[in-house]
């Protein structure tokens, strides 16, 4: 065994001098790669700072973007102001009836659209009928005593400036008639008493006495005709007066055609019928609103705060979109600023001398009307809320 060791010693060295005479062994690429790569600490550092870079111009780019789409974005909206403190307005008339009595049709129902004259219901007629009738017969009648009093005038006209020539002629006549009687008499008297008799005497005296009578007579009948102008005034006043009553006959005859013609109620103008209040068999009353006819034109009433009203002007562009109906899109234009906040108008306006004062941004009513947009096939009815953007850019030019 000792021999065996001697033999496997001397082997050794050959070996380890033959393996050191062999060239090295080559490397593979990927060990290659190993050696000259750097440490895993160096390249997560280098790909942190990478990422931290990337970061960087990441939010750098959103705070660019940002601020270009803040700027158009302000630029773009500058010049807008809007409300939702907003509604539709427009004009509800309400229907009330002039005269009393039961209806007796009605000839709409509610929500129905109608147009200016048509009938809406009608009252009971026949009692405004006989008054109409009972009012023609009383002209009538006044017609005829005008007529009467007219050729009265006429009348007089001529036969009260004869009744007067011919008083004065029947004077003249009795006068010549008193001429012969004086005559008679002082002959009778003068004469001696064989030449006459008594008889004769007291005849003359009593002809003289008859015919100064008479005259006294036709003098008196004289006078009374002399005021001719007198009387004719008389004939005319009475016709003036006569007139009069058949201009009062005329005017209640009107006005029972007027109450007549208001038994029939129609719409004022066009328009829908709302709150309706009013069947057949009730009793009308005048003055009671028995419906509601609410115009087809509509347009928006925007409370603005104040602080807003610094740049709106009337005719400044509105855009109005609508709660109920999003997809319609409204164009209209500022009408005009109403002169007055709304809390003036309340029924209890505030009292800022007295107490303490908080203040408020009071809200000042803008017309807006409507210029484009609307659909005649859905209406839009009063109070509904919408949102009006005012662009108070707009007009500038019309402004200056």
């Amino acid at each position: 065994m000792a021999d065996n060791q001697d033999v496997e010693e001397a082997k050794t060295p050959a070996t380890d001098k033959s393996l050191q005479d062999q060239p090295p062994a080559r490397k593979s690429p990927t060990q290659n790669q190993d050696q000259r790569s750097p440490p895993p600490e160096l390249r997560d550092e280098r790909r942190s700072r990478r990422r931290s870079w990337i970061i960087r111009i990441v939010f750098l780019a959103v705070v660019i973007a940002g601020l270009i789409a803040g700027a158009t974005y302000y630029e773009l909206t500058a010049d807008l102001v809007s409300t939702d403190d907003a509604f539709t307005d427009g004009n509800a008339v309400t229907v009330a009836p002039r005269v009393s009595g039961n209806v007796v049709a009605l000839a709409v129902n509610d929500n129905q659209v109608v147009h200016k004259g048509d009938l809406l219901f009608q009252i009971d007629p026949r009692d405004y009928e006989t008054a109409r009738d009972q009012a023609a017969g009383q002209l009538e009648v006044a017609q005829a005593q005008l007529a009467f009093a007219q050729a009265a005038l006429e009348k007089a006209r001529v036969t009260f400036p004869a009744q007067l020539a011919a008083a004065q002629g029947n004077l003249a006549a009795i006068r010549g008639q008193l001429f012969k009687a004086e005559t008679d008499y002082r002959r009778q008297h003068t004469l001696a008493k064989a030449a006459t008799t008594q008889e004769q005497v007291d005849a003359s005296t009593a002809s003289l006495q008859q015919v100064q009578g008479l005259v006294a007579q036709a003098e008196a009948q004289v006078r009374e005709a002399e005021p001719v102008p007198q009387n004719i005034t008389q004939a005319e006043a009475q016709t003036k007066q006569l007139d009069g009553q058949v201009k009062q006959a005329q005017a209640q005859l009107a006005q029972a055609e007027l109450n007549l013609s208001y038994t029939k109620v129609v719409a004022p103008q066009d328009g829908y019928i709302t709150k309706r209040n009013v069947n057949v068999g009730d009793y009308a009353q005048p003055g009671a609103a028995l419906l509601s006819l609410v115009t087809p034109e509509v347009w928006v009433t925007a409370n603005f705060k104040e602080d807003q009203l610094d740049r709106m002007r009337p005719g400044q562009k509105v855009a109005v979109t609508v709660d109920a109906y999003p997809q319609q899109k409204l164009r209209g234009h500022v009408d005009s600023v109403q002169a007055g906040s709304g809390s003036k108008f309340t029924a209890f306006p505030p009292e800022n001398a007295t107490g303490n004062f908080v203040k408020i941004v009071q809200r000042v009513p803008v017309k807006i009307v409507i210029d484009s947009g609307l659909d005649p096939k859905i209406p839009l009815p009063l109070g509904i809320s919408v949102e009006p953007t005012v662009d108070v850019g707009s007009g500038k030019e019309a402004a200056r």
